[in-house]
């Protein structure tokens, strides 16, 4: 149970679904597509096992960037929330450093065998760099002022931007509807873009990420600011780092409020009364309760009704599926 709790479970099912919902209701009905069309030869890379493949890796690393930044936060946890902290305590701390290599090994061969499948060794420096990164998140950049907020939004993004490098299917899908004159993609076209669709539900992951990332500060407050850390809250106070983060919520909002507007005019009446229902609606009641309060409790509940908001855009997925594949 402590390592379940070391490399954050909750966290890691979230990712799995992301990866897994993009794939199975956006790639895979380009898959389906592409299978009917003569003119176009694109194997689709992403089959079942080498999306396992991919998908494996991701968690993989997530779960170990868990385990490293635990392993350099362990101070700061113990100010925070000493209840939580597992390492020491349950987990030695050589063990965990192993176990930190041993988990982006296996996650880097896993991401070499599908990079090698699709004759692009390039690939892999995706997964590579974001195990460096998260290192030196740990190390350095969380400590610093908004530079570890926006890397872990951006490493965020990169588990549904990763989909898109590892399936070219979905940029020539694109290519081949929108400039050439193929009749069996001309009606599909009309529908959504998947590259597109998989770069607003990445951007949307990017934006809310970097927001959980700021009130994850305001929560730590008082840690941080033990231990000498110059994040967003420490430097700017609380209430204008909360104002930063509604300010990025409206930023989602009015983005959401447009992809919404043209989905029901287009006639996708469930995907976009969805987006504004089970979307925008508690995005904006969040964005209007961010500063009521200023305490380590009301933050930690601000944290985890993002993270449930998070969830319901990733069910906004299946939705998708239902309406266009």
């Amino acid at each position: 149970m402590a390592w379940l709790r070391l490399i954050r479970w909750k966290n890691l099912l979230i990712v799995f679904l992301t990866q897994l919902l993009a794939w199975w209701c956006v790639i895979l009905p380009v898959q389906y597509h592409f299978s009917s069309v003569q003119h176009i030869r694109q194997p689709a890379l992403l089959t079942p096992i080498h999306f396992a493949y991919i998908c494996l890796s991701t968690v993989l690393i997530a779960a170990a960037g868990y385990i490293i930044n635990d392993y350099f936060d362990i101070k700061i946890d113990a100010i925070n929330r000493p209840e939580k902290v597992v390492l020491e305590k349950q987990i030695p701390r050589r063990l965990a450093i192993l176990s930190h290599s041993f988990l982006n090994i296996i996650a880097l061969i896993l991401a070499g065998i599908v990079a090698r499948r699709g004759g692009h060794y390039e690939w892999l420096l995706l997964q590579l760099s974001c195990t460096v990164l998260l290192w030196f998140y740990s190390t350095h950049f969380k400590r610093q002022f908004m530079t570890g907020n926006v890397l872990v939004a951006l490493l965020t993004a990169l588990t549904i931007i990763t989909l898109i490098v590892y399936e070219p299917a979905i940029r020539v899908y694109y290519y081949h509807a929108a400039f050439l004159d193929i009749p069996e993609l001309q009606h599909r076209y009309l529908l959504p873009n998947p590259l597109w669709v998989l770069v607003v539900y990445a951007f949307f992951a990017f934006v809310l990420t970097w927001m959980r990332e700021i009130v994850k500060d305001m929560e730590d407050f008082k840690g941080d600011a033990e231990q000498g850390c110059v994040t967003m809250p420490i430097k700017w106070g609380l209430q204008r780092s909360g104002r930063f983060a509604q300010g990025l919520g409206w930023t989602a909002v009015a983005i959401l409020a447009m992809v919404a507007v043209n989905l029901i005019i287009s006639g996708c009446y469930m995907l976009g009364v969805y987006t504004v229902v089970g979307i925008i609606a508690p995005l904006i009641w969040w964005i209007l309760q961010l500063n009521k309060k200023a305490t380590t409790a009301h933050y930690h509940n601000a944290s985890r009704w993002l993270k449930i908001i998070m969830v319901l855009g990733i069910v906004s997925l299946i939705i998708y599926n239902i309406q266009y594949a």
